[in-house]
């Protein structure tokens, strides 16, 4: 299984970023053999508004089948559900400490974002 974490750096020891739409980076994991790919996001870090819809896709092209955050606004979190990932808030540490918070069932997922938007 797949899965995405948004982060600050570029592997599993990087601080886990809060942010969705505007991490700077999501790091995708096979969970079954813990390979990971650094997925760049910095390119929506400056819009004015979309960046939400911009990195759910993001995501959602990479296959995953669940994503780890700390917050995740209302347009993100329709594209990302729509697509069928699961989303898990609240994670802290390290991208590291999030795949380990997943893998012990410490997190739990959630059925409706938990900021509002930023351009309702």
């Amino acid at each position: 299984m797949k899965i995405a974490i948004t982060s600050t750096g570029r592997d599993l020891a990087s601080k886990m970023d809060p942010r969705f739409g505007r991490a700077a980076y999501f790091i995708v994991v096979d969970l079954d053999t813990m390979q990971f790919e650094a997925i760049d996001n910095q390119q929506v870090l400056n819009l004015a508004q979309g960046a939400g819809i911009q990195s759910s896709k993001n995501v959602v092209d990479q296959e995953v089948q669940v994503l780890i955050t700390g917050h995740c606004g209302p347009k993100a979190f329709q594209v990302l559900k729509g697509a069928g990932v699961s989303i898990f808030l609240g994670a802290h540490g390290s991208v590291a400490d999030a795949i380990a918070q997943y893998k012990s069932g410490r997190l739990q997922a959630v059925d409706q974002p938990d900021v509002a938007g930023h351009w309702v």
